[in-house]
């Protein structure tokens, strides 16, 4: 299919059924406290699972963390772009799934919701571009900035866990790799190489951490043993238990009883994903509107490694697993080349990642740097992504109305900030393009405001 951005959201019947089966299915799932994709919802699921807390209290907790982002960002970003994307479709499908009293009407309330979606934005997609001032035109001046700021996210995290001497290394790396994709190969996202590069010298930072300190900590037990022995005390007994081999199993295995309907989940998030209708993040949007799947795949993958140890230890912990599992159904699906691959493809993934869960909490246990770099990892994720946001929102506000777009929709974002930020800073200036967007064409209206030319 051509771009997405130009096709609008117009689509194909097969597309518009998975959307809206998939909403359903994930709102069951939700239901029944299995999974959530709010990764901070996911924490608050225990108390549930456990009678300590009612449906609608949780509902209530999943709605004021998701509202803001399904509102500001997840439409906002599949107007821009005419891709969907997991704010749009699961949040809302989280909190109706808790909210609903009956395991009949949750997936009733998640289809309705993706029949709103998919019939009901496409419909808002052709209003606005008939409007005087088009503001989703103007909107997709934002890919610019999300695509290559992105692109800075490991520099930031290796800044954060390691100092500034190899973050400015891993920089200017990063900056020769861009430079170097942009004249070699034109036609390829100048930002894939370079991340990969990036997120592969912050995991080895972060392995030769670990690899120090254990063999710093085993020469320590040697030193005490040996002390002991010489001094005819009791030996110092080794670690034999490791207290994460069975702090988590009783989640774990809540979540492998149902081994059947996460498979049913992933072979439904990698269908999606492989309709070319959908991406996972900011920057994947983008990038599957311009057909350019590889380097979605690649800017997915490496976002994977900022998520999965919070996905990980956040199910075994509350035995809720996330809606999107660990996202790596997510690049697999924008690579194969019919919707039965991906669907046996996304089946066994979810099957390997729920069965891995008790064996992947140990491993994390026993490597702390990689752990603090998944959080440095999503930090620098949140930073990259709110400035390429704040500044591509003003571009797009300059393109649409010039100083006076500008200082309208500047305005909003930082009357948010004043207010104690009622919309969350990511989504703050998205939204604040749409809400100049109507404030510009109600001006037009008026004869107080003339569109922009070109």
């Amino acid at each position: 299919m051509g771009s997405a951005a130009r096709a609008g959201l117009d689509l194909a019947l097969p597309q518009q059924l998975t959307v809206i089966a998939l909403c359903a299915l994930t709102a069951f799932v939700s239901h029944l406290a299995l999974a959530v994709f709010n990764d901070g919802v996911r924490p608050f699921m225990l108390d549930f699972v456990q009678g300590r807390s009612t449906r609608a209290a949780t509902a209530a907790v999943s709605f004021g963390l998701s509202a803001g982002f399904v509102f500001g960002l997840g439409a906002p970003m599949a107007l821009a772009s005419g891709v969907l994307n997991p704010w749009l479709l699961f949040l809302p499908t989280d909190v109706l799934g808790l909210l609903a009293p009956r395991k009949w009407l949750a997936p009733l309330l998640g289809a309705g919701w993706g029949a709103l979606v998919v019939f009901g934005l496409g419909g808002a997609n052709e209003l606005a571009h008939d409007l005087p001032v088009d503001f989703l035109t103007a909107m997709q001046q934002m890919s610019t900035p999300i695509l290559f700021l992105f692109t800075l996210f490991p520099v930031l995290a290796v800044v954060r866990q390691f100092g500034p001497l190899r973050g400015a290394v891993v920089g200017v790396v990063e900056l020769a790799l861009v430079v170097l994709t942009l004249k070699l190969w034109p036609n390829m996202f100048a930002g894939a190489l370079a991340m990969a590069v990036g997120v592969l010298m912050l995991i080895g930072f972060a392995v030769t951490a670990d690899v120090r300190r254990r063999k710093a900590e085993r020469a320590e037990r040697a030193e005490r043993a040996e002390r002991a022995e010489r001094s005819d005390s009791d030996p110092v007994e080794a670690d034999a238990d490791d207290p994460m081999a069975s702090l988590f199993s009783a989640s774990a295995a809540r979540l492998r009883r149902h081994l059947p309907l996460f498979m049913l989940l992933g072979a439904g998030i990698c269908v999606l994903a492989q309709l070319k209708v959908f991406g996972g993040g900011e920057a994947t949007s983008f990038l599957i509107a311009k057909g350019q799947y590889a380097e979605a795949a690649q800017v997915d993958f490496y976002r994977m490694f900022g998520f999965l140890p919070l996905i990980a230890t956040t199910a075994l912990a509350s035995g809720a697993y996330g809606i999107v599992g660990f996202t790596l159904a997510y690049p697999i699906g924008y690579l194969l080349p019919n919707p039965l691959l991906a669907a046996v493809a996304g089946a066994a993934v979810f099957a390997v990642e729920v069965l891995a869960l008790s064996s992947i909490g140990r491993v994390l246990g026993r490597l702390p740097s990689v752990r603090d770099s998944s959080e440095h990892l999503r930090a620098a994720i949140g930073e990259a992504l709110g400035l390429a946001i704040l500044f591509g929102s003003l571009l797009a506000a300059n393109q649409m109305g010039g100083g006076l777009a500008i200082l309208i929709c500047g305005g909003l974002y930082l009357l948010n900030e004043a207010t104690g930020r009622p919309v969350v800073r990511m989504a703050a200036a998205p939204a604040a393009v749409l809400v100049g967007g109507v404030v510009l064409n109600l001006l037009y209206w008026l004869d107080l405001f003339a569109p922009v030319k070109g």
